[in-house]
């Protein structure tokens, strides 16, 4: 018997008389299931706010012998590395998701972010180990980004093989709702400590807290996802395997790559306009604001989490909504909205009001909200189920690291060479340019099976109704 599978409430239901196959899921199972998986998004999100909000003070701690300036890019220098590692992490865990299961590596991946958050709260100073300091930083960056490497690919391909096809939309896009609030938790609990404590103390103690909360999360969410069983589609596989008496076939990058190379550049061309336009408002808009547009800094972080906070209300509406018009539909106004209204909304924030400033800043929040709600169950159904958490981890963190966390970087490049400060609506319309031919190549999944697998439904009633519709089909 495969890994978990004796404990599961039998939701995959095999027809004797060659009936349609249908999985009829646990609906506390796929509760549980969707909590867990937004936890880990919530924790990774939580740790780039509080090393993005807090980066000053890290500069102090850490790199105490240069300048201002040089403590803040090897502050950043330290959460770059992480991006570098990212498609190495997404090589190993997603593959090996496909091999051994995707709850067994969802729960690697839980400690390994939480180890690696709670170790940098307890890196000794610079003023106390020297050069060391520094080095451990590095070191706790890098296994963070190692395993957030094999994070969203796997919490989004385990979330959508549990949900039912009619409210897989809905439920994937509670792993960006997961995002949103663990980005503004960590950027909130910063702006709190920062206002409560004196810089010395800030700099004494204080800069620890925020690292030292990922010790309970990563606990609270590993027995949480040490709960689940593994997801039917994952199970069936494996049973199958069993029953002809083989191992779970490995599969390797290569042909993870190459022979699912249509569905690998929708992927990447799908995640690029997605993390283009999520990493230019959250990580670079701030500094926009401040460095560019010399706006108040307290008041700049603010608006974009009041931004944030606006696109959380909304995001299970827009979750809703992909599965009532379609993945396609959403992305494609998506898109379509970043094209027409990047330029107007960029204007808008020019003018240095604070409404001016708010209204722009949220034009971009809900257009992104498109991809945020979408793509949690628009590119798990891009692969099937025996290469699923593989290549999607492949391709998402290749485009995450290429496109994506190089945003800031090359819009700041870009406004340097050309001195034209509305490079970054330029920089986002050419993405959504990427972005609408992918939407015009890919299929639309919505309450559709999964590749690879039977339809998925809530009830059996459901199910006796998919039966006898395709007993009268056929």
């Amino acid at each position: 018997m495969p890994p978990h599978t004796a404990a599961l409430p039998r939701p995959v239901q095999h027809d004797q008389q060659h009936q349609l196959e249908v999985t009829v899921t646990d609906p506390a199972m796929v509760n549980r299931a969707v909590k867990a998986a937004a936890l880990g998004n919530a924790m990774e999100w939580f740790d780039f706010g509080v090393y993005s909000y807090i980066a000053v003070t890290l500069g102090h701690v850490f790199f105490p012998s240069a300048d201002s300036t040089a403590q803040l890019l090897s502050t950043f220098g330290a959460f770059a590395a992480a991006f570098l590692v990212r498609p190495f992490g997404g090589m190993v865990f997603g593959p090996l998701g496909d091999r051994i299961g995707r709850q067994k590596v969802l729960a690697i991946t839980m400690i390994m972010m939480a180890a690696g958050t709670f170790a940098i709260g307890l890196i000794p100073s610079y003023a106390t180990i020297g050069v060391w300091a520094p080095v451990l930083l590095l070191a706790a960056r890098l296994v963070q980004g190692f395993s957030t490497g094999g994070e969203y690919g796997s919490a989004a391909t385990f979330v959508a093989e549990y949900a039912p096809d009619r409210k897989r939309g809905f439920l994937g896009s509670f792993l960006e709702f997961g995002t949103l609030a663990g980005y503004i938790g960590g950027a909130g609990l910063v702006t709190l400590l920062t206002a409560l404590l004196s810089t010395d103390a800030l700099e004494s103690w204080g800069w620890r807290i925020p690292f030292l909360i990922a010790g309970p999360m990563g606990l609270i969410g590993l027995y949480l996802r040490m709960r689940l069983e593994e997801t039917p589609a994952f199970a069936k596989m494996a049973e199958e395997a069993e029953q002809e008496q083989k191992k779970q076939p490995k599969v390797s990058v290569r042909d993870m790559v190459l022979g699912q190379w249509r569905a690998m550049l929708l992927c990447i061309a799908l995640v690029l306009v997605f993390n283009v336009t999520d990493y230019m408002l959250l990580s670079y808009m701030p500094s926009y604001l401040t460095s560019e547009l010399h706006y108040d800094e307290t008041h700049g972080l603010l608006v974009v989490l009041g931004v944030m906070a606006l696109m959380m209300a909304v995001h299970p509406f827009a979750g809703r909504l992909t599965d009532r018009y379609g993945r396609r539909p959403v992305i494609g106004a998506g898109c379509a909205g970043f094209l027409l209204l990047s330029v107007p909304a960029l204007l808008l924030i020019r003018q240095g009001g604070l409404l001016a400033i708010a209204l722009g800043m949220a034009a971009f929040g809900l257009l992104l909200v498109c991809f945020t709600s979408s793509m949690p169950s628009a590119l798990p159904a891009l692969f099937p189920t025996k290469v699923r958490s593989g290549s999607l981890s492949i391709g998402f963190n290749i485009s995450v690291s290429v496109f994506g966390g190089t945003t800031p970087l090359v819009i700041t490049a870009l406004i340097g060479a050309t001195g034209n400060m509305m490079m970054p609506a330029y920089y986002v319309m050419a993405a959504a340019v990427v972005g609408g031919i992918a939407v015009f190549f890919m299929p639309e999944s919505n309450r559709r099976p999964l590749p690879g697998s039977p339809p998925a439904v809530e009830t059996r009633a459901e199910a006796r109704a998919l039966r006898a519709a395709a007993s009268r089909a056929a």
